[in-house]
């Protein structure tokens, strides 16, 4: 049996996500493309919010969107604490940091290619 997210292209999902960190000002956004590489999903997008309180709204505002375009019901884990939020969109998976736990966690070294620099979005295959 197909899941809502089987009939949403990824491509779709990553093309929402990103305009909703651009709309609550994510910092530091950046894209891994996991075809090929994992199974758990297509993308995985990794951003910053400045403060607890701004990583809760911009997790809260994204799942609002997917909802809406989508009628889509993310999976999410730590929205209560606000220092890492984990949003699971199906194909895109999301992380949500303030940048002391971001950077303590390092989470782009462990899925960016071999040779690319941590901050660079990996090249996206059309």
């Amino acid at each position: 049996m197909k899941s809502d997210t089987d009939i949403i292209p990824s491509d779709q999902l990553l093309a929402l996500v990103l305009s909703s960190l651009d709309d609550d000002k994510a910092e530091d956004v950046v894209t891994i493309d996991l075809r090929g590489r994992s199974s758990i999903a297509d993308y995985m997008v990794i951003c910053s919010g400045r403060s607890s309180r701004q990583v809760a709204s911009i997790s809260e505002k994204l799942i609002e969107r997917l909802k809406a375009e989508f009628r889509l019901s993310s999976r999410v884990e730590g929205k209560e604490q606000g220092d890492w939020v984990l949003i699971d969109a199906g194909e895109v998976v999301v992380h949500v940091f303030r940048p002391e736990v971001r950077d303590f966690y390092q989470l782009e070294k462990m899925w960016m290619p071999a040779g690319a620099r941590s901050g660079e979005p990996t090249p996206r295959r059309n």
